[in-house]
């Protein structure tokens, strides 16, 4: 039993900033990748950031430059540093883990998702 828990979310005014953070709990052996995803009403859901376990980040063209993410190995934990945050940053968050259970299977978790409200 793998959980994602998100926490940080809420109501910014355009330029302002938030962080989002998410911690990894259950029979994990090891994390590969982790992110955040992000998705607006009415449509589908789209990567905000990944980081690997050695620290190699990918960011999304519409955040690069504004949103910075890292990563805590051994508490299994990943942030998302927003900054500069604009309206069409509105969406929900969510935390996502590519990693091994003790039966050295990968699959796939996802976060309940955290509310970001970003107003003009």
């Amino acid at each position: 039993q793998v959980q994602l828990v998100e926490s940080g979310g809420g109501l910014v005014q355009a330029g302002g900033s938030l962080r989002l953070s998410c911690a990894a709990s259950g029979s994990i052996f090891s994390i590969n990748v982790m992110g955040w995803y992000r998705q607006a009403p009415g449509k589908k859901r789209e990567l905000s950031a990944t980081i690997t376990s050695d620290g190699t980040t990918n960011y999304a063209d519409s955040v690069k430059g504004r949103f910075t993410i890292s990563r805590d190995n051994a508490k299994n934990t990943v942030s998302l540093q927003m900054n500069s945050l604009k309206p069409e940053d509105t969406a929900v968050y969510f935390c996502n883990a590519r990693l091994y259970t003790y039966d050295k299977i990968s699959r796939n978790y996802w976060g309940q998702g955290t509310q970001v409200t970003v107003s003009s």
